[in-house]
């Protein structure tokens, strides 16, 4: 590992490439980064990155699906120092796996994410969950939210609760049900807990991107995230850089009176897209 500074620590999941690089780089100007992904090439590759560009980091894989891979993950990250923010980027769209998979590392991933690390959480600490803006599309009567509170007594009824409600839908539609009911789940979980985080003095913020240009945005092109482009105000995708200020904005001390809250960070697509639009959408 690298030599340890006096800098605070700054914990990135996904951080092998897209937001979470974007936001490694911004966070590791004034902290020490510890970026963690699941695959372990793309996540080296990152670190030298990083650590060529002047930042002070460390990477660790982690499956954050794995309840003893993030305790892992947070032992490590308390042994580097005082730990003053996680951005958890991690996560799958549509195209990337089947239903299941998706609500386990969207939502349970979130889930063992914001529960293990709430151990380290004081006094100015701030948890920075990505959720979505396709969580935001969804009419309220597909919106399983009460099933959703079961996430914080038994995540194994959760999910299989989640994955029910998904297979009511064609199987054709599933996988973008299970990514836009996962990251409404993220949003509404954010808010949920930001209570308990609150007693500590600390922070939960989620953030809700739409189309940006990453590997992820772009491999949802021909679907979701290049239909989005058509809709928002701004037509065009964004850059992993615009979302990263956003999500180094709300785990800074100067965001410190924000929690509990979801912001859209989405070119303006909800601000012009309407239920016709996301009608004819869905009916691609």
């Amino acid at each position: 590992m690298e030599e340890q500074t006096s800098k605070n620590l700054s914990v990135i999941t996904g951080g092998a490439g897209g937001m979470g690089l974007a936001a490694a780089r911004l966070m590791g100007r004034d902290h020490h980064i510890l970026i963690c992904d699941v695959n372990q090439a793309r996540l080296d590759a990152a670190r030298e990155e990083l650590i060529a560009a002047g930042i002070t980091c460390d990477a660790e894989r982690c499956d954050i699906t794995d309840r003893k891979s993030v305790e892992a993950l947070v032992q490590t990250a308390a042994s580097l120092g005082r730990v003053r923010s996680v951005i958890h980027t991690a996560g799958l769209s549509p195209q990337m796996a089947d239903p299941g998979t998706i609500w386990k590392v969207n939502a349970v991933g979130t889930i063992n994410i914001n529960e293990a690390f709430y151990r380290l959480a004081d006094e100015g600490f701030a948890m920075v969950n990505v959720s979505s803006v396709s969580g935001h599309m969804l009419p309220g009567f597909l919106i399983p939210s009460r099933g959703y509170r079961l996430a914080h007594s038994d995540i194994g009824r959760f999910l299989k609760r989640m994955l029910f409600v998904t297979n009511f839908f064609p199987k054709k539609a599933r996988t973008g049900v299970a990514y836009a009911l996962s990251k409404n789940f993220v949003s509404w979980y954010s808010k949920s807990i930001a209570g308990r985080f609150g007693s500590k003095g600390a922070r939960v913020v989620a953030v809700s991107p739409g189309s940006f240009d990453t590997e992820m945005g772009r491999l949802e092109k021909e679907t979701g995230s290049g239909e989005l482009v058509n809709y928002s105000a701004l037509k065009r995708f964004g850059k992993p850089e615009e979302v990263a200020e956003l999500l180094a904005f709300c785990a800074s001390d100067k965001a410190g009176y924000l929690t509990g809250v979801d912001i859209p960070c989405d070119g303006g697509v909800l601000a012009c897209i309407t239920p016709r639009d996301i009608r004819n959408m869905q009916s691609h």
